[in-house]
């Protein structure tokens, strides 16, 4: 037991060291390197060559995995976008016509939250494209990029998970035992009102809009504005062209409906299938290179055509684009190296052992303890889905097909693995936020990490609520569970001052 919970000491370390130094890069090499010292046993040869070259875990596996391939170009396009947007000047005449409409740093925060809401097929996708359309309004009305990044990681996953139109839906589906009767697509449906961690996120994340309560390390960057810290530096500056608000609304809707789009044809849309089961088996990571590309096109016509840009300054965009992306492209090669190494030191063995130590609890404390170390594991590997897809098939062997303790047992699974993806500093999620709102990643990691851990805290309370009253009536009063989440929430949020005013763009 003692060996294989050392599988999560890379993992720890890299957090500790991102959170206490700020290095994220420094981190996560450090983390990798005890891992494979740890692997090999001390042999400092043997352990490069694991970090370097071990199958299905090493540094060039994760490089050349087919998956990775797909996520890292689709970053690098989505910088291509964004650098083309910008030099149109889509992006400035955008955040003109918003503040016409919007007078208050409150209302361009609601406005990242609600977009972020609309885009639920994709969690590494709503975080560049929301990253992509607000980071001009966010600083026209003085929003820290720390509160943009908050705002958009919160509104990824979290909402993906209670989404049922989206490609974590199919994969909580496809963590269902291939021997079980039991409808993974139908599971999924009675998580949603169960899972305490997403519904909180959302609703925290609207308290601390309306009433402009923040902790401490959010504080500071929204009481000054001015310290954001830009990972783009001038790469990303405005050309000075005189844009419309078309130039970037045109481009960001064609791409949303483009990758959509895609998912519905790699799911076998065009071949029979029905909307349901084509979300349900669709290949994510190629649909948004997919509709990534093809957005690429579309707007060489809509700006070359339109004279918006030459050829010239078309052509000129897509190293600066890509450029102004490699950053958070290494940081998801070295967590995914992380996450290997990790893997390989016995992880998933590991999670089996203590999850079947948890079935031997009072089965109403089940939900609760589920959601610990769901929320524990996939903070320490940066990953939900490998969190319950090794954990759903061991709920299910617990409870009874049609119990609805099942059903809030599996919920709270899902609830504490998006809580890992939602703010570990090796999750994608929380990489690709960071680079959408244009905020060091170490930052976005320090100051949404207060508002996780209040939500988690809450979620587990709700949990317990909901186990026992699962346990002795089998029924769905432990919903009653969801508000007592919302309502500790609600009054730990208040009892943080009120600090600054309005900012009028």
């Amino acid at each position: 037991m003692i060996d294989q919970a050392i599988s999560l000491l890379p993992a720890l370390c890299a957090i500790v060291l991102v959170l206490i130094t700020k290095e994220t890069y420094l981190s996560l090499i450090i983390g990798i390197m005890i891992g494979g010292l740890l692997y090999a046993s001390g042999n400092p040869v043997l352990a490069a060559k694991t970090i370097v070259f071990e199958e299905n875990s090493g540094l060039i596996a994760n490089i050349s995995s087919t998956t990775h391939i797909c996520i890292m170009v689709f970053v690098a396009v989505l910088g291509m976008i964004v650098m083309l947007i910008r030099e149109s000047g889509g992006a400035a005449a955008f955040a003109s016509y918003v503040s016409k409409h919007i007078k208050t740093s409150t209302g361009a925060k609601l406005a990242a939250f609600f977009i972020g809401l609309l885009i639920f097929v994709d969690d590494g996708f709503n975080c560049l494209a929301v990253g992509t359309a607000m980071r001009p309004v966010a600083d026209k009305f003085k929003v820290s990029r720390a509160k943009l990044a908050y705002i958009i990681d919160s509104t990824a996953a979290p909402v993906c998970i209670i989404a049922p139109v989206s490609s974590w839906a199919a994969a909580v589906s496809y963590s269902l035992p291939q021997d079980s009767e039991i409808n993974g697509f139908s599971l999924f449906l009675k998580t949603i009102p169960y899972n305490f961690y997403a519904i909180g996120t959302l609703f925290l994340v609207l308290v601390v809009i309306l009433s402009n309560r923040d902790f401490r390390p959010m504080k500071d960057y929204e009481e000054h504005p001015e310290t954001n810290s830009d990972i783009d530096g001038q790469i990303l500056s405005e050309s000075g062209k005189t844009g419309k608000p078309s130039d970037m609304i045109v481009p960001m809707l064609f791409l949303v409906a483009a990758c959509i789009t895609a998912m519905f044809i790699t799911g076998g849309g065009l071949d029979g299938a029905s909307i349901k089961d084509a979300f349900a088996n669709t290949d994510g990571a190629k649909s948004l290179v997919s509709g990534g590309l093809v957005t690429l096109c579309f707007m060489f016509v809509f700006y070359i055509a339109r004279r918006t840009l030459t050829v010239h300054e078309f052509m000129e965009c897509i190293p600066k684009g890509w450029a102004a992306f490699v950053a958070p492209m290494i940081i998801l090669i070295l967590a995914w190296t992380l996450s290997g190494i990790t893997e390989l030191l016995g992880a998933s063995s590991y999670i089996q052992t203590i999850m079947n130590m948890s079935a031997g609890f009072v089965k109403m404390l089940v939900p609760a303890i589920v959601f610990v170390l769901a929320a524990f594991l996939s903070f320490s590997t940066g990953t939900s889905w490998g969190t319950f897809s090794i954990m759903i098939p061991i709920i299910c062997s617990i409870f009874a097909p049609d119990a609805e303790l099942l059903v809030i047992t599996v919920s709270a699974c899902l609830s504490g693995s998006v809580f890992g993806d939602h703010c570990s500093p090796i999750s994608d999620t929380t990489i690709m936020s960071s680079a959408g709102a244009g905020v060091e990643h170490a930052v976005h990691v320090k100051t949404q990490l207060p508002y996780a851990l209040l939500t988690a805290i809450a979620a587990s309370i709700g949990y317990v609520f909901a186990g026992i009253i699962g346990y002795y009536t089998d029924s769905k009063l432990a919903l009653l569970g969801l508000p007592l989440t919302l309502f500790s929430m609600f009054c730990v949020t208040m009892l943080v001052r009120d600090h600054s005013p309005q900012k009028q763009g």
